[in-house]
């Protein structure tokens, strides 16, 4: 059926950016309209997810505000006041949700015993999205499937206190069929996730619910933002995913780990997200994808350990290079971390000779 539509409106799923849907409706002519707040915002801006849960997180109000500005949506030259930014929004939204011919909505949980589509939001605007237009189309990778409602209890609790700290979200949704005159469609997408499913050193990772709480306990992605990653998911997860996906364009995701496992700590789900990112290390030099630099060290230091009598007589020679002037070292083509930092010094003697020396207790 030719349902003619013009307009779309969206609400928060990353299956939909993983498939890249927005821009293949774009080409079609099908205005998309993000309904979440935040994804809204960096529609408007161009940009792209910088957090999973939270994607304008890295925006500040003032950037915001600004751009309302420039778009029409605020009327307040300066007022940069969140409460005032949101009422903004909202009146923004509600025009688009009266126009659009079609609503999608990705899906937290698909209850196979009854076929429920659950979407958790804490803006209402699933409910909208799915209200007001008269077709609804459910996005849902086959990973979401839970067994029945005794499951669907555990897994909202888990999602909501490890994604929001939250009890539960301000929104549970359940969505089983269409109302009167309206149609619903339920697309379940693969996408690799059987082949992922497959894989016995990684399949763990479908078990992911994409709470984010990786990303919140991530020291690289807590310093360095979601920007610093090529995957469209960035923190641990997003690694993972990204070489699960296409290991040849995504390996150099992998060093953006310090192996603190952290993330394996705090995962709901235990999908051990750091334990999974050393598999991949392990495995770089069999891809090709190895650091030659990183690789001619890790040499080095192995032949090192492997002489203890040489790698004594290396530690002694070691303070020597305390004395090379700071402008020997600032040279971005040698190290470029070294602009700005203060080179670290070499103790005068190592633990272990301390030790011996019964200097340490």
């Amino acid at each position: 059926v030719d349902h003619n539509v013009k307009k779309m409106v969206k609400s928060k799923s990353m299956l939909t950016e993983e498939c890249e849907m927005n821009p293949y409706l774009e080409q079609h002519g099908i205005d998309v309209v993000e309904t979440d707040l935040g994804e809204r915002i960096i529609q408007l801006l161009g940009q792209k997810p910088s957090h999973i849960v939270m994607p304008a997180i890295h925006l500040k109000r003032e950037e915001v505000g600004k751009m309302f500005e420039e778009k029409g949506i605020s009327k307040e030259i300066g007022n940069y006041d969140p409460t005032y930014l949101t009422r903004c929004a909202r009146h923004h939204l509600r025009d688009q949700f009266m126009e659009a011919g079609a609503g999608m909505t990705g899906c937290n949980f698909g209850v196979a015993a009854t076929g429920d589509c659950v979407v958790c939001t804490n803006e209402g605007n699933a409910d909208m999205t799915t209200s007001m237009p008269k077709l609804h189309i459910v996005a849902m990778g086959i990973e979401k499937l839970v067994p029945d409602y005794k499951s669907l209890a555990v897994f909202q609790r888990l999602l909501c206190r490890c994604g929001t700290g939250q009890p539960t979200t301000a929104f549970t949704s359940h969505f089983r069929q269409a109302r009167p005159g309206a149609e619903m469609h339920v697309v379940l997408v693969d996408n690799g996730r059987s082949d992922i499913l497959a894989d016995k050193d990684h399949w763990q990772t479908l078990k992911c619910m994409r709470c984010g709480a990786c990303m919140n306990t991530c020291p690289v992605y807590r310093r360095s933002g979601g920007y610093s990653y090529t995957y469209f998911i960035p923190g641990p997860i997003g690694v993972n995913l990204g070489m699960l996906k296409n290991p040849q364009k995504y390996s150099d995701n992998v060093s953006a780990c310090t192996l603190c496992l952290s993330c394996d700590n705090v995962c709901p789900s235990k999908v051990g997200p750091g334990s999974q990112i050393y598999v991949w290390r392990q495995s770089l030099e069999k891809l090709g994808k190895a650091d030659p630099v990183k690789k001619a060290m890790s040499n080095g230091m192995k032949y090192l350990f492997d002489r203890p009598a040489l790698y004594t007589t290396a530690l002694k020679f070691a303070p020597l290079v305390n004395l090379v002037p700071e402008c020997c070292t600032h040279f971005s083509n040698w190290n470029a971390w070294g602009i700005g930092h203060a080179m670290p010094e070499f103790a005068k003697k190592s633990f272990h000779q301390l030790w011996k020396e019964g200097k340490v207790k």
